[in-house]
């Protein structure tokens, strides 16, 4: 039996990967989720993360957890994967765990390379809150006979994903940095990504973080023109970096403040995960409209 923690757009999309395989739950806090998961096949149990009294039923249910909810907005800790924790560490039946984190955890690489070696250097409490959700799993895994795997997730895309879909900035005319100040950023398709999760559940080894990203390597501005060729629409406005700063968010500009590139060979030798939408040129063209 498998427990989604967080059964949002990647987490639906697991459900009907493993269906036939097993039996999937799914933790919800919102009463207008559950004819939904309902729909997808999906079993849903009402709890609250931050209300750690709503999770007791949680112990004993699964063989195996998929947790991909994100911390809360504020703050330094994730205390959502603490209350997540305490209430799996009385389940006498939970084997594997797959945590979905986010390769932000790395903070600026400035442009290089990096694999899953590379010390977490967060730079903003949003990864900070991460890290601490993976420090607390790898506890959980050590002091048991819980196997976790650490997923670290880059920008996800797909056409239709709120948040995801490439066409919503290029509608939107969200500037990007010029080209001299542009950073690399890195991607996975919704679907690569939704397998990348169970290949994990299936061969992920204990304790073990791996960069669940495709092959793209693009700045973002890059990115974006080709999406814009992809879909016949207007490129997005350039600005430098002092122009930017002066304009745009300060959540805008984290996402415009690290660069960095993530080896994939984990993923691709350890998870055996063949993608199928190995870079974002692949991704885009085959997406349906």
């Amino acid at each position: 039996m498998l427990l989604i923690v967080g059964c949002g757009d990647v987490g639906l999309r697991v459900a009907r990967l493993v269906a036939k395989r097993w039996r999937v739950l799914a933790l919800t806090s919102s009463a207008g989720r559950v004819e939904a998961l309902r729909a997808a096949g999906v079993v849903p149990l009402r709890g609250d993360l931050d209300r750690p009294e709503t999770l007791a039923r949680l112990a004993g249910l699964a063989d195996a957890v998929l947790h991909l909810a994100p911390p809360a907005p504020s703050g330094a800790q994730d205390m959502r994967t603490a209350h997540l924790v305490r209430a799996l560490a009385r389940s006498p039946r939970l084997r594997r765990l797959v945590y979905g984190s986010t390769s932000g955890v790395y903070g600026d690489a400035g442009g290089a390379w990096i694999d899953e070696t590379r010390p977490a250097r967060p730079a903003t409490d949003r990864a900070r809150r991460r890290v601490d959700a993976e420090q607390r799993l790898r506890l959980f895994g050590r002091s048991g006979a819980v196997r976790v795997t650490l997923l670290r997730i880059p920008g996800i895309y797909a056409l239709g994903r709120t948040g995801g879909d490439p066409r919503e900035r290029l509608h939107r005319g969200a500037p990007l940095l010029a080209a001299d100040d542009d950073v690399f950023t890195n991607h996975i398709h919704a679907d690569d990504l939704a397998r990348a999760c169970v290949a994990a559940l299936h061969r992920g080894l204990p304790q073990r973080a791996v960069n669940a990203s495709d092959d793209t390597e693009l700045h973002m501005g890059e990115y974006f023109d080709f999406a814009a060729e992809v879909f016949g629409l207007p490129r997005l406005p350039r600005l430098a970096r002092a122009e930017a700063a002066a304009r745009l968010s300060p959540m805008q500009l984290s996402f415009m403040s690290e660069s960095r590139r993530l080896v994939n060979r984990r993923l691709k030798r350890e998870l055996r995960l063949v993608l199928r939408h190995p870079d974002v040129a692949a991704g885009l063209r085959a997406s349906p409209d």
